[in-house]
């Protein structure tokens, strides 16, 4: 074996420029805060992260046991998924949103709504073309963008207009470069809801400016107060312009099973399938066979699921409102949006919390520079514990 030398020189990688383009991981260092805390035997309330907290419902449990004995599962799927799972995603939105979709040329499965969100932005973006992106956001637009050597011009979510972007304020210069668009619509982290007039407002500008809209529904089964989320495939013309990224996690508590979909537009589908093809061969036929029996079984517990976080949510805004914490409530999602106290930014108001009351919360400013001003909470806890984390930050008033 040939030796080293003294003199010669070590061995080193040297990653891909794309490598280094990457953002940083805002969730990490989240975690890491909060493991800290945990390890120094700190009773923590974890209200930061987006982890559904209750199980996948047992009947679709029982579907991937019976499933994983069945010996067509053991071989390679079909690249782009086993079309009674196709089927099923397109009876779920006609059953659910009155939208007619073709399973072949409309559907495509992906290992989890966030890989569709980064591979979106590589089927579509050269260096030097422009996505639009909200602000605040989910931070992992951000990633499919970097990794396609793109540019980012982000829209502006404000509370005086709802959380929607005002695309007549959108410059010129990077509307003539832009060729995607992210929305998401039961709003992280916001918790705001679309009206239909929006995602007509949406097509119209897409169809104005060759924009291609990807809409990120991922809470699309979460709306409160009696108001059905809106799907923007439900809108004249959608099709045409975009395609909807949907996803199990958050709707029957499968975010460890790792299914989701992008649905509408065939030449963007075409483009995302073929892109899979050199990454995946799909998903184990098991969890394929799991998830359509979740999406064509009663949906009673996604009703369930709904009102428990509505309570959660009722039962939230009341404790807050009992120590001067006072937000608008969350129309969707399982998220909370709250303004930080007069004397704080939004990381030091959760450092603080941490800290003082061992309550974790998401700074704002993780999800983009107008995220500045507010905390992200999580519906993620029993009522009990929610109460008792706003107990723990009203110790420490911060709010007169």
């Amino acid at each position: 074996m040939t030796k080293l030398s003294p003199t010669t020189s070590p061995f080193t990688i040297q990653p891909a420029e794309r490598m280094n383009g990457l953002p940083t991981q805002f969730f990490a260092t989240l975690v890491r805060k909060a493991n800290e805390q945990i390890a120094a035997g700190h009773d923590v309330i974890n209200l930061g992260q987006g982890n559904p907290d209750r199980p996948t419902p047992p009947h679709i449990v029982a579907s991937i046991q019976e499933a994983a004995a069945n010996p067509l599962y053991h071989k390679y799927p079909p690249f782009s998924g086993f079309p009674f799972l196709k089927q099923a995603i397109a009876q779920r939105y006609k059953e659910d949103h009155n939208v007619d979709l073709d399973p072949e040329t409309e559907v495509a499965i992906l290992f989890g709504g966030k890989t569709g969100l980064i591979e979106i932005a590589q089927c579509l973006l050269n260096p030097g073309d422009v996505c639009l992106v909200p602000d605040p956001g989910y931070p992992d637009y951000w990633s499919g963008v970097a990794l396609a050597g793109a540019e980012m011009a982000f829209m502006p979510l404000r509370e005086e207009n709802n959380f929607l972007p005002d695309y007549s304020q959108l410059n010129e210069s990077d509307l003539n470069r832009a060729k995607l668009m992210f929305i998401n619509y039961p709003n992280n982290p916001t918790g705001a809801t679309a009206p239909a007039s929006f995602y007509e407002e949406t097509v119209e500008f897409a169809h104005k400016n060759g924009v291609v809209v990807a809409s990120d529904f991922a809470y699309g089964a979460i709306g409160f107060d009696g108001q059905k989320p809106v799907s923007f495939l439900q809108t004249p013309g959608a099709k045409e312009v975009g395609i909807e990224f949907y996803t199990l996690s958050k709707t029957y508590n499968m975010a460890g099973w790792r299914v989701g979909f992008a649905l509408g537009n065939r030449e963007v589908i075409r483009l995302i399938n073929l892109m899979q093809d050199h990454y995946y061969c799909s998903l184990f036929g098991g969890i394929q066979a799991a998830a359509a029996t979740a999406l064509t079984a009663s949906q009673d517990c996604v009703t369930e699921l709904r009102d428990v976080y509505e309570s959660r949510r009722n039962a939230l805004y009341t404790a807050l409102a009992s120590i001067g914490w006072h937000a608008r409530p969350s129309q969707g999602s399982f998220f909370s949006w709250l303004p930080v106290p007069k004397g704080h930014s939004s990381q030091s108001l959760a450092d603080l919390l941490l800290q003082e009351a061992k309550v974790v919360v998401a700074p704002g400013v993780g999800f983009g520079t107008h995220g500045e001003g507010y905390v992200r909470l999580g519906l993620l806890s029993s009522e009990e514990r929610l109460a008792e984390a706003v107990q723990r930050i009203g110790k420490l008033n911060l709010f007169g």
